[in-house]
């Protein structure tokens, strides 16, 4: 658009004077696109200026208030080259300006107070997209106190090749003229000689920090392990609101509204939303649990939803785009937010706090200066009006950390005990951060207060008073061994390895005593290795079939074990007596769930017959159960995530009549003692027999069929060592016989 030569005139009215914008009439520029122009009033002197517009303006004037014609040295009807101007966002768009403030009036001068950080705030309400060039005078009128001169003193350009995905270049760039965004850190200082009294962290050289912070340290925070979703959060929550208005206008976009923070316990969603709220430059955030909504009188739980919006919906209403970001932090959201219609008898109170809530992120009087950021471990339970896109759009899952996430929490909680010369040299982060597999953050600092405690624990003097040496005090220090003794028997991961049950499964050891043995112990280290290794196959199932007490729990047990994998769990029948068909669907698919939580996962589903119910009689089986179980051992894991199952069952015709076999990846079967050597074998591994006493079982077996499980042979000896040493070897042998483990012909 070429320039045009308009004359200077008065600014009509004294509100348009307080907005520090030139004002023309509406019919000269169209200030929905034309928002900037330079004004140039003699051949080197050219100011910038923010355009309003105003129909009382004559047609061919431009209007500029007293202290803008002081500035500019403009007298009225002064001709001037007015020029349509748009700032570069790559270098023009501010990060920080500093402001010297001063009373407007010598004579209006007072004492008062002003809050520097309510100032910064209500500036940026009045003067979000306001050109400022350095020396500009301004007028601005804060709260009820007196109009206040405003001189611009130093700018800075905001770096955003930080959000294109590059570095920070570190070093701030001083420019002339600028736009002042929503994120601007505004910086008050006094004017040399001026009364006025300033508080508050914008005063002076303390800046508040702006929405993404490159620098900000996380750690310092309290937060590890979560890098990668803070980034991702900053990329779709808060990138759009770094750029002005007009830019996200222009891109046809809409800020994010609401995040979901979803994930097992303890693994840091309400420490994150706290630290959300506190770095970014928004109003105090409100934090409130899902339960406190809540109310017991009709309604109330409604105008509770209400009152944490109000000030979000009266800013929006007095400032507009200009509106300031207002935080509401959710915890535990699924106790108020479930599935409409769920709850059969209730008096429908969910249901319309629920409604009430999506009318306030997503209504027809939608608001846009909130963040709504909601914590829960049940994903599951919240309605799913409440998961779409323009309400929680951004879900993201705070899983368990890895190997370098809990090093950095370890790092963080070690720290002080560091600095002050209390963690003794031979305690290894490194080594503690990879035995503490499946660990969450909060599981994390247990341990470490744990073994704080077994430190502390060895001062103290067990006499008929508890004391503590203070000499001794002074010298406590946490060792290797402290952290060691907690993680056995203080803190165990509640997404860990049952250490405690799979010892009850392998208490008598793995006796090999054959070749058959051998066999699956081998199968089953292939299996394990192809889980870690193949990316092909993130699910790997086998059936460890064969004769009942053959020993197919123990050698799942010992497959499952040697694995090392984070999460190992049996999914047992013993566990689910009395359960009902859908509770124990329920049971065995949480195993499941639990297990889709780890990067490695081992599941040893226990006696599956067991698990279905079935009885020869009949036959009954519980087709609920049976159905689930189907489905569970097909289901991949997610992706990233990779799991071995490990069946066992003593009825495989059974299983293959259900069409239950084919859900496994392969079969491996279990053997009987079926050969006098193996016998041998394995008595001689269980050292239970003299060398004598050997001697006279092999002669007695020698050339006899045999057919006996691990688990039967093992309960026939201990019954026969209770016996007197002369009748042990006969009692032995005709137990063994009476059992139907040992045939009296020959092979």
């Amino acid at each position: 658009m070429a320039a045009k030569v308009m004359k200077a005139a008065r600014c009509p009215t004294d509100e348009l004077s307080l907005s520090n914008c030139a004002v023309v009439n509406d019919k000269e520029f169209d200030v929905e696109k034309i928002r900037h122009v330079a004004v140039r009033t003699g051949p080197t002197d050219k100011f910038i200026f923010t355009l309003k517009s105003h129909s009382s303006v004559v047609p061919g004037t431009i209007a500029f208030s007293l202290i803008q014609r002081k500035w500019a040295s403009l007298s009225l009807n002064q001709e001037v080259e007015v020029t349509p101007y748009r700032f570069d966002p790559n270098t023009q768009y501010l990060s920080s300006v500093t402001i010297n403030v001063d009373f407007l009036q010598k004579k209006a001068a007072n004492q008062d107070a002003f809050d520097t950080d309510k100032m910064a705030a209500e500036f940026l309400m009045q003067f979000s997209n306001m050109a400022l060039t350095v020396n500009q005078m301004m007028v601005f009128s804060f709260a009820d106190k007196k109009l206040l001169q405003l001189i611009v003193k130093d700018q800075e350009a905001a770096d955003l090749a930080v959000l294109k995905g590059g570095q920070s270049s570190g070093k701030a760039k001083k420019i002339q003229t600028g736009m002042c965004m929503s994120n601007t850190t505004i910086i008050f200082d006094k004017s040399p000689d001026s009364p006025i009294n300033l508080t508050g962290k914008s005063k002076g050289k303390s800046a508040r920090q702006s929405i993404i912070n490159p620098d900000w340290d996380f750690q310092k925070m309290g937060i590890g392990g979560l890098d990668r979703e803070f980034s991702d959060i900053f990329r779709r929550a808060f990138a759009s609101r770094v750029f002005p208005p007009e830019v996200v206008e222009a891109l046809g976009g809409k800020h994010v509204k609401g995040i979901l923070l979803f994930g097992p316990p303890g693994t840091g969603k309400t420490l994150m939303a706290r630290t959300i709220g506190k770095m970014l430059n928004a109003r105090e955030p409100k934090i409130v649990n899902g339960p406190e909504v809540l109310n017991k009188y009709v309604g109330e739980s409604e105008a509770n939803i209400r009152r944490l919006f109000a000030d979000a919906e009266e800013e929006q209403r007095r400032c507009g785009l200009n509106s300031g970001l207002h935080i509401v932090i959710f915890d535990e959201i699924d106790a108020i937010c479930k599935q409409r219609g769920s709850i059969s008898g209730s008096t429908g109170v969910h249901d319309t706090v629920v409604n009430q809530l999506l009318s306030k992120i997503d209504g027809v009087e939608q608001l846009n200066n909130i963040l709504l950021i909601g914590m829960t471990n049940r994903r599951d339970l919240i309605d799913e009006a409440l998961l779409r896109p323009g309400r929680l759009e951004v879900q993201m899952e705070i899983n368990l950390p890895d190997e370098a996430g809990r090093k950095q929490i370890f790092e963080i909680y070690v720290a002080r005990m560091r600095d002050n010369g209390k963690l003794a040299p031979d305690v290894d982060i490194d080594e503690l951060s990879i035995i503490s597999k499946n660990f969450s953050g909060a599981e994390i600092e247990g341990l470490v207060r744990a073994a704080q405690s077994t430190a502390m624990n060895r001062l103290i003097k067990a006499s008929n008073k508890v004391e503590v040496d203070p000499e001794a005090a002074e010298k406590v220090m946490v060792t290797k061994n402290d952290f060691l003794n907690a993680l056995e028997n203080d803190i165990k991961p509640a997404f860990g390895h049952q250490a405690e049950v799979f010892e009850s499964y392998i208490q008598n050891d793995i006796i090999s005593w054959g070749d058959p043995v051998h066999r699956v112990l081998d199968d089953g280290k292939l299996l394990v290795e192809q889980t870690k290794v193949s990316e092909k196959t993130p699910l790997v199932s086998v059936l460890l079939e064969g004769p009942a007490m053959s020993g197919k729990t123990a050698l799942a047990a010992r497959i499952a074990e040697s694995s090392e994998f984070p999460f190992i769990k049996i999914c047992s029948p013993e566990n689910m007596i009395g359960f009902s068909e859908s509770a124990k669907c329920q049971a065995i698919k949480k195993v499941f769930d639990d297990a889709y939580k780890s990067q490695l996962s081992c599941i040893v589903v226990d006696d599956i017959e067991r698990l279905i119910d079935y009885v020869p009689i009949g036959p009954r089986f519980s087709n609920l159960v049976l159905q689930g179980l189907i489905v569970l051992l097909k289901k991949p894991p997610p992706k990233g995530r990779k799991l071995l199952i490990i069946g066992t069952t003593s009825r495989r015709d059974v299983l293959e009549e259900m069409e239950m076999t084919n859900s496994f990846n392969t079969n491996i079967h279990v053997s009987n003692l079926s050969k006098p050597e193996q016998l041998m074998n394995a008595l001689e591994l269980l050292e239970c027999f003299s060398k004598k006493e050997l001697d006279s079982i092999a002669k007695k077996v020698d050339g006899k069929k045999l057919w006996v499980g691990i688990k039967k042979l093992l309960v026939l000896i201990e019954m026969a060592r209770q016996t007197d040493e002369e009748v042990r070897i006969p009692k032995f042998l005709s137990l063994l016989e009476e059992e139907g483990g040992l045939s009296m012909s020959y092979v």
